[in-house]
């Protein structure tokens, strides 16, 4: 008598990414490769049509369009069961471009994915994201939620801390402002607002971790790193880690934001966004056990993370090469 013993097969269903090339992006696609899933991308082209992705040795089928483009994002979501939604104008665009990529850009995705009967939708918010909030980078995030929670489809929005890492642009951008002036450094009051740093390879080890865990289905997650850090206290430590002391002058929120605002219309890359004084204006924080409450996960410490990379780095060239660098993703 043959006895036949059952085979569990796991079967691994196709994963779609918008915004891959963005810091998030870059950082998850990898993740996911590794841990098994098949991997399609929403990349911009560029001139004739050439797709460059920043990992081009990983089996990662590309295409190339916009979130402006049904067409092209009803073929991406052919045979899809979860797309990662990343793409985004946080760091980049004025208050106009989060309303068009943030908000509208997301209503698209939805449509898109409704269509296409996909499994799930995950996507990547701000802690004190609100609809109704006074802040343009917190109402854009907290108005793309309600499109997602109202859509009928299974999601999941995690709603994170401060990213950092090597090429992050919050955290790099303070030690580029360093650079801009060999004296002094210009702190939005007295930079009391509590932040809550998250190493961006703990937060693609959570996104990763969504795939397979049911319990993060249709619920939205706040998490951050081990600890809470002022802004005062993140502008010393990088001071500290990357040897660039200054003497820092306290000045008036709503001033900075005008001068912000001023300089960049010389200058439309500059390191400081208004998008920084919405995140400044309050206290952005998850609870400490957040990372591990939701995923098991130990984060990482902001300081003992950066030592490892920044003390190495140039931000003098690497500002100058950022100010005068195109202002804002090709075909977004």
């Amino acid at each position: 008598m043959v006895t036949y013993r059952p085979v569990h097969v796991i079967i691994y269903h196709m994963v779609l990414v918008t915004g891959a090339t963005g810091f998030v992006g870059r950082h998850l696609v990898p993740r996911l490769v590794e841990a098994g899933w098949p991997v399609r991308v929403l990349v911009p082209p560029r001139r004739g049509g050439i797709v460059r992705l920043p990992w081009p040795d990983l089996p990662v089928e590309p295409v190339a369009g916009t979130l402006y483009e049904p067409e092209t994002l009803a073929a991406a979501m052919q045979g899809v069961h979860t797309v990662f939604h990343l793409a985004g104008a946080q760091w980049w665009g004025s208050a106009r471009d989060l309303e068009r990529i943030d908000v509208d850009g997301t209503r698209r995705i939805v449509q898109s994915a409704l269509t296409a009967r996909i499994g799930r939708l995950i996507v990547l918010s701000h802690l004190g994201a609100a609809p109704a909030s006074a802040y343009a980078l917190l109402r854009a995030k907290g108005q793309m939620e309600n499109v997602v929670q109202k859509s009928g489809l299974p999601y999941t929005i995690v709603r994170s801390g401060v990213l950092f890492g090597e090429q992050d642009s919050f955290v790099n951008g303070i030690a580029m402002l360093l650079r801009t002036n060999p004296l002094i450094f210009l702190q939005p009051g007295e930079g009391e607002s509590l932040l809550h740093p998250l190493y961006i390879h703990d937060l693609t080890a959570g996104l990763v971790q969504c795939m397979d865990n049911l319990d993060t289905v249709d619920r939205v997650l706040e998490i951050g790193g081990p600890e809470y850090i002022s802004f005062n206290e993140m502008v010393r430590t990088v001071m500290r880690v990357t040897g660039a002391h200054r003497t820092i002058v306290t000045a008036p929120p709503y001033v900075l934001r005008w001068m912000t605002q001023a300089i960049r219309r010389i200058l439309p890359r500059w390191p400081a966004t208004p998008q920084w004084f919405d995140i400044l204006a309050s206290h952005r924080t998850a609870g400490l056990s957040s990372m591990s409450d939701a995923f098991g996960i130990t984060p990482v410490r902001f300081e003992d993370t950066i030592m490892t990379y920044m003390p190495h780095r140039h931000y003098l060239p690497q500002l100058l090469r950022f100010v005068f660098r195109r202002r804002r993703p090709r075909g977004v």
